[in-house]
């Protein structure tokens, strides 16, 4: 990823929240001698562990294509991104760009027993159902227990501690304020490019910005 200082994005916290929020992950491994291999899974957070710890699974054999364990991994998580029209700015010469957020997180997973990786399918389940109004557990029956029991054998679990971070967020901060205020307010309205999830995070971003400017209008 591009080294620049002005878009890096080094909180823990805000890089925890990053994964909370936008849980499904590219997994990226280097194989000697095969090259790139790339999967797709969703992540749960380790929300005990000091730092950033990962928790997840692949389906078999996915494990094998990536040699999991052998080796460090990469895993890339995406937050809210968009394009942004320089017709936004009200401003010329302008060009478009594009705001993100994303965070590149490296460590050497560690394979999890059948029984931590049953758990963490349990905790996945929990955490993915817990906002529908009738949750639909993974151990909500011993029918559905004994189902789980038996495919869990189809999957391997790890858990990441990751030792590296690599994150940037990208929020139209080198922006006035004026023009920060207009290109959220784009971003809620309706047409091609209607983002209001990015608008969101460029508000919540650039907040200091933006109540100055309210303070002095």
């Amino acid at each position: 990823m591009r080294h620049n200082p002005d878009y890096a994005l080094d909180d823990i916290e805000t890089v925890r929240a990053l994964v909370r929020d936008n849980p499904w992950a590219t997994i990226v491994s280097h194989v000697p001698g095969e090259g790139l291999v790339a999967s797709h899974y969703p992540v749960l957070l380790d929300e005990d562990a000091d730092g950033i710890v990962l928790l997840s699974h692949v389906g078999r054999p996915d494990e094998r294509l990536h040699r999991l364990g052998e080796h460090e991994t990469m895993v890339i998580i995406y937050g809210p991104q968009g394009y942004v029209s320089p017709g936004w700015y009200e401003a010329s010469p302008a060009v478009p760009t594009w705001d993100f957020a994303v965070a590149h997180l490296h460590g050497t997973p560690e394979i999890l027993s059948d029984a931590e990786n049953l758990a963490v399918l349990d905790r996945l389940v929990a955490w993915f159902e817990s906002p529908m109004p009738n949750p639909f557990l993974m151990h909500r029956t011993l029918e559905n227990t004994a189902y789980a029991e038996r495919i869990v054998h189809g999957t391997v679990g790890f858990r990441l501690r990751v030792d590296r971070i690599e994150a940037k967020e990208k929020m139209s901060q080198d922006k006035s304020a004026a023009v920060i205020s207009r290109v959220i307010e784009a971003l809620r309205q309706p047409g091609p490019y209607a983002n209001p999830r990015l608008a969101d995070r460029i508000a919540a971003v650039n907040h200091e910005a933006l109540r100055a400017q309210e303070e002095t209008a």
